[in-house]
């Protein structure tokens, strides 16, 4: 569904990504992992033409994306969480909702994704009036992920979904990150530095350091790599 052949992303002098090539096949869930700076968030950023890429190309079902504006990636089905959530904190739940199907036409099914959405998340239907800001972390990320959900994308993309969380929410999150997978049918390549709970639901990974690919695999194999669970998982 998505590939990305040789992508380079320079920042100035500073080269960030260095000739990435992934594939995302449809209703998978593919994750990359690695340190701060290993250029996991650059790759979403392009791949969502929020930055340019100096080289290499982007497909989304094999159409040729390299350079779209990002609203014309959003509208065909192509939907990124930013890393730190970015809702718009003075407006209302219900009004950040509003936001996320800005650019859909077919007002009738409107309301039916946003039952699907407080089934998923019921405490943002509790929290409808409630302005954006005000928010728990974890509330915020629901909201952020619904807000996707609400333009009608056909995969989404998400940047770090654990940052900031309580940890008794992560799980919560994580595990309707699932469900959306398995539910709608939804692709999701997942961004996430905490590899274990990424490996732990994704079905291939990348393992990326300092702008490359070092590894890539099942996921299932990564988490049981010797040398992911030594740079990555915490042990020895």
């Amino acid at each position: 569904m998505l590939r990305t052949d040789n992508l380079h992303v320079n920042y100035g002098a500073i080269k960030a990504i260095r000739g990435i090539s992934i594939n995302v096949p449809e209703k998978s869930i593919v994750t990359l992992i690695g340190a701060n700076g290993a250029g996991k968030t650059t790759t979403l950023r392009a791949v969502s033409g929020i930055v340019k890429s100096s080289e290499g190309k982007i497909f989304y079902n094999d159409t040729d994306i390299t350079g779209l504006p990002p609203h014309k990636i959003v509208a065909m089905g192509l939907s990124q969480v930013p890393e730190g959530r970015l809702i718009f904190a003075n407006l209302t739940v219900k009004e950040n909702l509003e936001m996320g199907a800005y650019l859909r036409k077919d007002r009738e099914n409107i309301k039916k994704d946003l039952d699907f959405i407080f089934n998923i998340f019921p405490r943002l239907q509790e929290r409808l009036k409630q302005s954006g800001g005000t928010l728990s972390g974890g509330e915020q990320q629901m909201l952020a992920i619904s807000r996707a959900l609400m333009s009608k994308p056909k995969m989404l993309l998400l940047d770090e979904p654990s940052l900031g969380i309580a940890p008794i929410l992560v799980k919560t999150i994580f595990e309707k990150i699932v469900e959306i997978n398995r539910t709608l049918g939804m692709t999701i390549l997942l961004v996430e530095q905490n590899a274990h709970l990424a490996l732990s639901i994704a079905n291939y990974g990348y393992v990326l350091e300092t702008g490359s690919i070092i590894l890539e695999g099942p996921a299932s194999e990564l988490e049981s790599n010797p040398d992911v669970r030594k740079a990555y998982l915490g042990e020895i």
